[in-house]
């Protein structure tokens, strides 16, 4: 009998044949929705809903680490974003470079949201710029009131001090802060008071992965514990489905025949990237194994950052039948 599954998820050509039923898990009924990446956290997280969703990496290694075992997951990465292009100065800022960012004030959204503790973890092992070479500033980035979704304690020594009255973009613009991080331009990029302090994000993201070889994942896919304990055979099926969605994906954009997304010469710029990023091996590899090094980094920098409450290992993110994917 199969196992009834519902699944929140952002609208992906990568999950696409799974959303779509092309796919279909090997006994798992699912059902899928597709919503906002926020609308997705919060309804299931807050309100409850579906028994599986995309989830933020960090929400997700804080709750770990809280030993909060209400939720599971199977390494698949829907969402993975290079964020040095994350942060933003004023067009006539004098900080011109990430390395004149220390000894500044630069704000940021969320202590806790996964972009930061990328940007952060960059910051510091890349440059050497540590948490307390900054004094952080918290606010929303267009509004003001944004709060912390989860738990955090702030290491000794780091100066972070929150503004509930006015946003980021307001602080930028009027000189009270130096720099702002944010997941998406801030409203003011669009008229150009604002613009993103690496001005070739690619090339120097390029770089960094080059010297790295991190690929920051931001997003992975979470199923409640319940339903795991439940039907154990359930995490490999789930993983398997999103892996044939995947190469289905990857079969459509690389036809040379038609044009699936409006991009010139799409086929050779997923083989370049192949090259480039993934050295001829799977194409944005699902599993633990091809992502260790950056799941290993990003959790010490969630246990160096007060994100989690103790050092995690990759392996707790995942149920013991994953272990070897």
């Amino acid at each position: 009998m199969a196992i009834p599954l519902t699944l929140a998820i952002s609208e992906y050509e990568h999950v696409r044949d799974l959303v779509t039923g092309t796919v279909k898990p090997d006994a798992i009924d699912l059902k899928t929705m597709t919503l906002p990446v926020e609308d997705i956290f919060r309804r299931f997280l807050r309100e409850g809903e579906w028994d599986a969703a995309e989830m933020s990496m960090g929400m997700y290694a804080a709750m770990r680490a809280r030993d909060d075992t209400s939720l599971g997951a199977i390494p698949v990465f829907p969402s993975r974003m290079f964020r040095q292009s994350a942060v933003y100065v004023r067009a006539d800022s004098p900080v011109r470079s990430p390395q004149a960012l220390a000894g500044r004030r630069v704000g940021l959204p969320q202590w806790s949201q996964t972009t930061m503790i990328y940007v952060r973890g960059w910051l510091s092992d890349d440059l050497g710029i540590g948490l307390r070479g900054i004094h952080w500033i918290q606010a929303g980035v267009d509004s003001p009131g944004q709060r912390e979704p989860v738990p955090i304690r702030v290491p000794d020594g780091v100066e972070l001090t929150p503004v509930a009255d006015r946003s980021l973009s307001q602080l930028l613009l009027a000189g009270e802060i130096d720099a702002l991080i944010s997941s998406h331009p801030p409203a003011a990029a669009r008229d150009g008071r604002i613009v993103r302090l690496i001005e070739d994000g690619p090339a120097y993201e390029a770089d960094y992965h080059a010297r790295t070889g991190l690929f920051p994942i931001m997003h992975l896919v979470c199923v409640r514990d319940a339903v795991l304990r439940r039907s154990p055979d359930l995490a490999p099926a789930l993983l398997a489905a999103f892996e044939a969605a995947k190469a289905g994906a990857l079969r459509r954009l690389t036809d040379v025949n038609t044009s699936r997304l409006p991009v010139p010469w799409l086929a050779e710029l997923i083989g370049r990237h192949r090259d480039e990023f993934f050295a001829g091996g799977p194409y944005w590899p699902y599993g633990l194994a091809a992502n260790r090094r950056t799941l290993e980094t990003f959790l010490r920098w969630c246990h160096e950052q007060g994100v989690c409450a103790r050092r995690l290992s990759a392996e707790e993110l995942f149920p013991p039948a994953l272990h070897g994917s």
